[in-house]
């Protein structure tokens, strides 16, 4: 989740969200977030939140753990380890 990709993958989400459908990101197969990656989820959190949703995060890396947790995000967000057991736990 970088520069390059954000634009794209805000507006997804976002349309989710105007959906009034809460979000679950996989992030299984992402082994870096830059800080414009950041920049989309915590705003995904922030409109999710104003609507009474949620923005879950599926399969988070080590490294893009420690990266949510030095930047503070962590406790923004619900994490499960695979999509099944998000959507399981969910309902």
């Amino acid at each position: 989740m970088d520069a390059s990709s954000s634009k794209e993958e805000q507006q997804v989400i976002l349309s989710i969200l105007d959906e009034n459908k809460s979000v679950i990101l996989d992030l299984s197969e992402c082994k870096y977030v830059s800080s414009a990656g950041l920049r989309v989820m915590l705003y995904a959190y922030k409109v999710a939140a104003s609507n009474g949703l949620n923005v879950y995060l599926v399969g988070v890396s080590k490294e893009v753990r420690e990266v949510m947790a030095i930047t503070g995000f962590e406790h923004f967000f619900k994490y499960f380890d695979t999509v099944e057991e998000c959507q399981t736990q969910i309902g």
